[in-house]
């Protein structure tokens, strides 16, 4: 059975690539046609990668794998957000910072960094101290959350990487690369499908596609949050 129908992709304007002259050959195979200047993806394509990436994350996350949502620009950031946290994964939708997966103990330093700065917050410790050294941390802390609030959580480099706009988000997918951490990648026209384990053909620039797309995957990763609360209600 699909996750997703043709007129729901339809609806969502899955379809709409970028301007056929800002196109990558290596997407022929995703793409049904020009219209206007315009390519427009294969949606029935779209449909059955959609269904054989959800069927790997329900299946890692039946495992206990872990899940990174990364999806750093305007249209994404809320989205990844709301979706990460509603399905127990960790996400970064501000910026990604070089080497948080190649360089995660360095990475992790400045999240430790983070859950100290919030717990002497919430203890009122930032009160008590002089005001101007208290507005530098309240500053830093602020940077912080920003940057790190989704990894909170992380102890180590995750197991499965989700990602929106591949061309944005490069250096995610060169680290990810780089580890051997399998990526599935919304991918519009001008992308590179090579660079992604698991493509997933898709306009990444519309709110509504990147929800559709992003929801569903999430739909599956939930069992994760579920093992999660299995494992705890069992010790």
């Amino acid at each position: 059975m699909s996750v997703v129908t043709l007129s729901e992709l339809l609806e969502a304007g899955v379809h709409f690539g970028h301007q056929s002259r800002r196109w990558n050959p290596k997407m022929f195979p995703y793409i049904f046609k020009e219209s206007n200047g315009i390519h427009i993806i294969d949606l029935v394509q779209t449909a059955q990668l959609l269904n054989n990436a959800c069927s790997i994350v329900k299946k890692s996350a039946i495992s206990g794998k872990k899940f990174l949502f990364v999806g750093t620009k305007r249209q994404a950031s809320g989205i990844i957000a709301q979706e990460a946290e509603r399905c127990g994964a960790y996400y970064v939708n501000q910026r990604w910072l070089g080497g948080i997966l190649t360089n995660w103990v360095t990475i992790k330093l400045r999240v430790n960094r983070l859950k100290d700065l919030e717990k002497k917050e919430e203890k009122g410790l930032l009160d008590a101290l002089p005001k101007k050294e208290a507005i530098i941390l309240r500053k830093e802390l602020n940077k912080l959350k920003k940057n790190l609030n989704g990894l909170k959580n992380m102890k180590q480099p995750p197991d499965l990487v989700i990602i929106v706009d591949q061309k944005r988000e490069i250096t995610a997918i060169q680290e990810c690369i780089k580890l051997n951490i399998p990526t599935i990648c919304l991918l519009d026209t001008n992308c590179n499908p090579d660079l992604t384990s698991i493509p997933i053909p898709a306009n990444d620039d519309a709110i509504r596609s990147i929800k559709l797309i992003i929801s569903k995957l999430a739909d599956f990763s939930i069992y994760l949050y579920y093992y999660y609360i299995f494992k705890l209600l069992s010790l």
